[in-house]
């Protein structure tokens, strides 16, 4: 793998000049040698105390030997580029990324262990009797080398974080789809789809959706929300909120900063295993701002337009409810018809309280009740069932939101 050669080392490795039996001598001492910068790399990095004769404290000493063996290949064959050692700690690199780990402690080992070496082997070079010009180049193919090994082991590290990622997302994409699905949910199948995906399974959700971005230059990213499960793919996107109801969850700057002017519905609280009937219902909320049923900007939670989505669940239910029970108002003219459905609708949310409604509709109580004697000949009897006024309320609610 190529290695970008770092500022102080010799850009072309023929010119190095160290005596040519030098390597022979110092990989007589590299067992010595690693044993000390293993005890050293254990003293130094938390990370790395672990018993020296375990599998990682014997994965330790190997690379630490392979790292002093490419030094002293360095010196032997200047022009070699010791693939097969980069190789391996690409791996080592690698296996940090997998096992959930941070590069940090690696890279620590690899600068401690670096140091300690060249002070073990400059040390043989000096007794050697070599000149300042041949130790001074021992340490730039020293620092070549923990460059080299450093350089692999973080493009490792990047390459096996980066599957894991993209793992990690396919199996939340995969658990977001069966809470969200149109078949039945199992607590069991939740739960091992969750636990692949590294996903705390709450006992409530939520879920939001959102309307398409008001600036069209804007990220289409999903608003900020703590162990969220989003699809900005489908249409509308959907975010799965878990423990709705905690502290700040939809109320905070975060989250609203992360609509960018989005309109938003909020789905009601559920089990977690009835997902999507929250999508469901905020998916339709959604619709019904995109009408002007429900406010057109901002966030809307269902929980407080219950009547409403009810109301506008079976559309052409209600328009037949609609039809039948203000058929009496045809009979009036066009003009008035439009009056006397206010005031009706008024007095029967009212309680036939005609002053209120006169209030209401900021009117006097003489025109409320000459509209009263006019509907009470369209409606007759049906003004005091209740039944009847139950769907006359139904119908002209609907009447007014449309």
């Amino acid at each position: 793998m190529a290695v970008p050669t770092p500022r102080g080392v010799p850009t072309d490795p023929g010119t190095v000049s160290v005596p040519p039996d030098l390597a022979e001598l110092l990989r007589a001492r590299l067992e010595d040698v690693a044993v000390e910068v293993q005890e050293e790399v254990r003293r130094q990095v938390p990370e790395y105390a672990r018993p020296a004769d375990g599998i990682y404290g014997r994965n330790l000493r190997a690379g630490v030997v392979q790292a002093l063996t490419l030094f002293v290949d360095h010196i032997a064959d200047p022009r070699g580029q010791g693939a097969a050692i980069a190789a391996t700690y690409y791996e080592l690199g690698r296996g940090e990324a997998l096992e959930g780990r941070s590069l940090d402690a690696l890279q620590s080992a690899l600068r401690v262990g670096g140091l300690h070496a060249w002070r073990l082997l400059g040390r043989t070079a000096e007794e050697l009797g070599l000149d300042s010009t041949a130790v001074a180049t021992l340490g730039e193919l020293a620092f070549r080398t923990v460059h080299e090994v450093a350089e692999a082991a973080a493009a490792g590290y990047a390459e096996a974080r980066s599957h894991s990622t993209d793992e990690l997302e396919r199996r939340r994409r995969r658990l977001l789809d069966l809470l969200l699905g149109d078949g039945p949910v199992s607590p069991e199948a939740v739960q091992d789809l969750a636990h692949g995906a590294r996903w705390r399974v709450p006992s409530q959700v939520a879920v939001v959706t959102l309307a398409a971005t008001a600036d069209p230059q804007a990220a289409d990213g999903p608003p900020a929300m703590p162990g969220a499960l989003t699809d900005m793919g489908s249409r509308p996107p959907r975010v799965l909120v878990p423990d709705p109801e905690g502290s700040g969850r939809f109320g905070g700057r975060s989250f609203l900063l992360g609509l960018q002017g989005r309109p938003a519905a909020i789905g009601p609280t559920v089990p977690v295993t009835e997902a999507a009937q929250s999508l469901r219902w905020a998916t339709r909320a959604l619709g019904l701002m995109g009408r002007g049923i429900l406010p057109r900007q901002g966030v809307v939670r269902c929980a407080d337009h219950l009547s409403t989505l009810l109301l506008h669940s079976d559309e052409p239910l209600l328009a037949h409810l609609r039809t039948r029970a203000l058929a009496p108002l045809d009979a009036a003219s066009e003009g008035q018809r439009a009056r006397l459905a206010e005031t009706l609708l008024a007095w029967l949310l009212s309680g036939s309280n005609v002053p209120d409604v006169a209030a209401r509709l900021h009117i006097h109580p003489q025109t409320v009740r000459y509209r009263l004697r006019q509907l009470e000949k369209l409606f007759g009897d049906a003004l005091h069932d209740p039944g009847a006024r139950l769907d006359l309320i139904l119908a002209l609610r609907s009447a007014h939101q449309s």
